[in-house]
């Protein structure tokens, strides 16, 4: 990937960081940002890098961040979860179509942020395993729900508009 950006790839950028953190605000608004079942809006943008990865990667991480300065989980959701996100963006970023963008995302939140949860419940402990399944299991589901029902059609919808 190219590391010189334009004015306008940055501007790009900041669009995608700026509806990131808008949607997933409203998400959290109506408590669905957070919990183990998680419907954030703004997941739905995760596809984006399959077809704009100059400015969809590094705003996608920045939204991320963003949102998860409201996160329940501080620091640790700050740097783990926009890590994940992060992770997702440049694996999208690698596929040829919006189907198939739309699995890395709920890949990466499945494992890393399960894991988090799970870490962040009840440690290194017995405890852990049955707890991650749990948490990798609902966390993907909605994770699912959102980059395929919203994220991909959303991506085909801006291909027939020649926008993305």
């Amino acid at each position: 990937m190219e590391l010189q950006y334009s004015t306008r790839d940055l501007a790009r950028a900041a669009v995608i960081a700026a509806a990131y953190a808008a949607l997933a605000w409203i998400s959290n608004f109506f408590g669905l940002a957070f919990p183990a079942i998680q419907f954030r809006l703004s997941e739905a943008l995760c596809v984006l890098p399959c077809r704009d990865r100059k400015a969809a990667i590094p705003g996608l991480a920045v939204g991320c961040l963003i949102t998860n300065l409201l996160s329940p989980y501080g620091l640790l959701d700050l740097v783990v979860g926009t890590l994940a996100t992060l992770l997702a963006a440049v694996w999208s970023g690698r596929c040829r179509s919006a189907w198939t963008a739309a699995v890395p995302p709920v890949v990466c939140n499945a494992v890393i942020v399960g894991a988090m949860l799970a870490w962040e419940s009840t440690g290194i402990s017995a405890a852990f395993a049955g707890l991650f399944a749990y948490n990798a299991l609902t966390v993907g589901i909605g994770e699912a729900a959102v980059c395929f029902l919203l994220g991909a059609p959303l991506l085909r919808a801006l291909e027939k508009r020649a926008i993305a």
